[in-house]
């Protein structure tokens, strides 16, 4: 959510901002603006509501702001509705934040997080004579700075402190002091913040891909830390305002990797990157046909229950995976929403191991949900995209996917990824309590899945003309068992984050228990069929629903042609072990999405409202 980038060195800053702030877009954001210092001068804030595009215009795309120092800010509206006044960068003065020109003022600062106390703090800085102009916390937090750095007649550092212990919720804080110029200083608690070093310049962000025109050197803030940045030049400091020494981490994936490649969208580029995603986080945990995930065979063999823990498309990796790890492993598995899980009162079983997937890395609640578990002494494993996020820093065991960077909102080769990883966590647990006898015949298996997909990704034009017909849809059902239930749940998720067509997904046996009340004729059913013991119970689920004047749609595996006579359109996937069927039935369900939304024209890497990555509860 929201997007924060900054940049001090020899260039012009403007347009360093404005390449960072585009390439952040995906994370979601309703408002945009820049602040920018030229030497001595005060800051120039330019603030635009809407695509960044206004906010370019505005600037003749950064050349009308001279300045080698500057801050700039996507918003999501969180506090305050997405107007001009309410969009960062914000200032410590009683100005109207109006967002046009020099500002006098101490401080200015944008942030990324929702401070919870901040009415709290409103009241105490309304009582020493500041004033607001807008209804964000954002604000209350950077005058809330100014507050402690005139009072108390100290620097940067110490007021940021101060600052930081005084407020409650989560932050990633870039601010500008009018006495230090060419320096920005940051802090964060809970919401990411990336720092980037390279040849007497220094670049800031919320996210890698805003760095990589620029350096490859980057470090990662850790929760409650702060930093002075200066042109080629970042010192690190604790609460207590002592400089602490911290190591770089090398950004390894390429400036294409985060390019379109020729695609009309990020979302397709992605989806056709899966072969290649699955066969490199499969490869990184196999050699030789062992797998090592970094997890001694004793504390595998120890586990005596599983949770897995995530939130979204990640959520339905954890479902697909309890499906796979009870049948592989004969361990019971729990599969929780990371906001409910960090409130539940759960009697955690001390000797479980805790899975939290994430692709980002940074996800507000399943973070919380992660140190929930580490507080009760349980052992955690992270599976994260991101090397040095916040949850692969602080979970026990780490298993790294493939995936490189993933624009689009919407999910698709991080899920594939994800779905290859707790196979390997499955098939190691599998082999070491010695509930799997032929271990070689599942890896053989996975390593035929990216040709697989290839195959299906061939056959994408026929997935076109039938998404053009089902893009008039007002709502449309997924069905499935078992297995093939937790794949609608991402199917149907798709379709609806994209397309903004209604979706539900159902257990095929629930239709009884209420559902099918609203099929009605014309009613679209999209069903999944890949568990030979369910094929039939689903037919029969289908019937049902056609007899009701359904139109239906039938994603099977190859072999199961008889489905042709009971659906109106079916697509096979390629035969494969039962329990890796998720990683080839998702490919249709990915692209009827994406085609659909096509067709109704909407903004297929960015839909209204998302965020690419929830930093916040």
């Amino acid at each position: 959510m929201c997007g924060i980038v900054g940049f001090t060195g020899r260039r012009q800053a403007a347009p360093v901002l404005l390449s960072g702030l585009k390439r952040l877009e995906y994370r979601g954001y309703d408002s945009a603006g820049m602040a920018v210092r030229n030497g001595d001068a005060p800051a120039e804030v330019v603030k635009s509501t809407g695509k960044l595009i206004k906010l370019e215009e505005k600037t003749d795309h950064g050349q009308t702001l001279a300045g080698s120092c500057g801050i700039g800010h996507t918003r999501w509206a969180t506090h305050g509705e997405p107007t001009v006044v309410n969009a960062h960068p914000h200032v410590s003065g009683n100005c109207q934040g109006s967002g046009s020109g020099p500002v006098e003022s101490d401080v200015v600062g944008v942030h990324n997080g929702i401070i919870e106390n901040y009415v709290e703090l409103k009241e105490k800085l309304l009582r020493h004579g500041y004033e607001f102009y807008s209804s964000t916390d954002t604000e209350v937090v950077i005058k809330l700075i100014d507050y402690y750095y005139k009072k108390y007649k100290i620097g940067p550092v110490d007021a940021l402190t101060r600052t930081m212990v005084r407020v409650r919720g989560s932050y990633a804080l870039e601010v500008m002091f009018k006495d230090y110029p060419q320096e920005i200083y940051v802090a964060r608690k809970d919401s990411p913040m990336i720092i980037g070093i390279s040849e007497g310049e220094s670049y800031i962000a919320s996210d890698v891909p805003a760095l990589l025109n620029y350096c490859r050197s980057v470090y990662y803030i850790d929760n409650l830390e702060l930093a002075r940045v200066l042109p080629g030049e970042v010192h690190f400091f604790d609460l207590n305002g002592d400089e602490i020494p911290k190591e770089p981490t090398e950004i390894t994936f390429s400036v294409e990797a985060a390019e379109k490649g020729g695609y009309e969208h990020f979302m397709m580029k992605e989806i056709h990157e899966q072969p290649r995603v699955i066969a490199d986080t499969l490869h990184s945990a196999v050699q030789d046909g062992r797998i090592d995930l970094g997890i001694s065979e004793e504390t595998l063999k120890n586990i005596s229950q599983i949770y897995i823990v995530a939130c979204g498309s990640a959520y339905h990796v954890g479902v697909i995976s309890q499906y796979v790890l009870e049948e592989l492993t004969n361990l019971p598995v729990r599969t929780e929403l990371a906001s409910e899980f960090r409130y539940r009162k759960m009697n955690l079983d001390p000797d479980a191991l805790v899975v939290v997937i994430s692709q980002s890395g940074e996800t507000a609640d399943s973070l919380a949900a992660l140190r929930q578990a580490k507080t009760k002494g349980l052992k955690t494993l992270a599976i994260v995209n991101v090397v040095g996020s916040s949850i692969a820093r602080e979970a026990d065991y780490v298993f790294y996917t493939k995936a490189g960077p993933e624009i689009a909102v919407a999910t698709t080769k991080a899920y594939s990824a994800q779905l290859v990883a707790m196979y390997l966590f499955a098939l190691k647990i599998g082999e070491v309590r010695e509930t799997i006898e032929d271990i070689a015949k599942y890896l053989q298996e996975l390593e035929s899945l990216p040709g697989k997909v290839e195959r299906l990704l061939d056959d994408k034009e026929r997935l076109q003309w039938f998404a053009s017909k089902l893009s008039n849809t007002n709502s449309i059902f997924y069905i499935g068992r078992g297995l093939d239930y937790a794949i609608c749940l991402e199917g149907s998720l798709k379709l609806k984050e994209i397309s903004y067509i209604h979706s539900e997904a159902y257990a095929a046996g629930e239709l009884k228990h209420g559902t099918i009340s609203l099929v009605e004729k014309g009613t679209m059913v999209i069903s999944s069929l890949t568990q030979p013991d369910l094929y039939e119970k689903t037919v029969s689920n289908m019937v049902e629903v056609k007899s009701r004047g359904a139109a239906l749609v039938a994603i099977a595996s190859y072999g199961y042609y008889s489905i042709e006579d009971c659906a109106d359109f079916v697509v096979y996937i390629p035969k494969t072990l039962p329990v890796f069927a998720a990683s080839l039935a998702v490919i249709p369900m990915q692209l009827l999405a994406y085609y659909a939304a096509v067709a109704r024209g909407e903004d297929v890497d960015k839909p209204r409202n998302l965020a690419k990555s929830v930093t916040v509860e």
